[in-house]
């Protein structure tokens, strides 16, 4: 489990089209958006991603770097962001099930041909989102079990202006809750 305010693992992925992220070697001004997502074969992800992308000028004015990454091989990754156009949002692609586990995602079996008409992958991570301080501390983060109900782009957009004009915490920072008690 991932706690707000506490350094979140290292994060490297290649990126379609070429490159590689490193979360380490991220500078925005406010946050980094970590979307990790299911893969090619979730018609759920095209659209929370097509969403995304759409919010992308809106978020980098706001001091915000994004990317979407998943487990997906990198020809699954290219076809993804071709297909479900998404040209200025960077893809990364080709994680390890263990990086996963390390940012605490859940991970599925593969249930055959998804109603998009992919296959899923054997073993892939289900989605979570988080953002990431320059200094590397997760300020915000949800992981979900399903590829359903994922936080809406508008509303953490919406909350950015709030947080950033406010310099609010990150909040559920209490590790021990015993000894914060005392």
């Amino acid at each position: 489990m991932l706690y707000p305010r506490q350094q979140v693992p290292d994060l490297s992925v290649p990126l379609v089209g070429g490159g590689q992220f490193n979360l380490a070697e991220e500078t925005p001004e406010n946050f980094t958006m970590v979307v990790f997502y299911r893969g090619l074969h979730c018609p759920i992800c095209a659209n929370y991603l097509g969403d995304l992308h759409n919010r992308l000028d809106a978020l980098t004015e706001k001091g915000v770097s994004v990317i979407a990454l998943s487990s997906d091989t990198e020809e699954r990754a290219t076809e993804a962001k071709e297909k479900w156009n998404l040209p200025n949002l960077r893809i990364g692609y080709g994680f390890s099930l263990d990086t996963a586990r390390e940012w605490g995602l859940f991970i599925s079996t593969s249930r055959g041909k998804t109603s998009a008409g992919v296959v899923e992958p054997d073993l892939f991570a289900e989605p979570a989102l988080y953002l990431v301080r320059p200094n590397g501390e997760l300020y915000f983060g949800t992981v979900q079990t399903m590829p359903f109900a994922r936080p809406s782009f508008a509303d953490i957009s919406k909350a950015l202006d709030f947080v950033i004009a406010n310099d609010y915490p990150g909040r559920g920072e209490v590790i021990d809750h015993a000894a914060a008690a005392e």
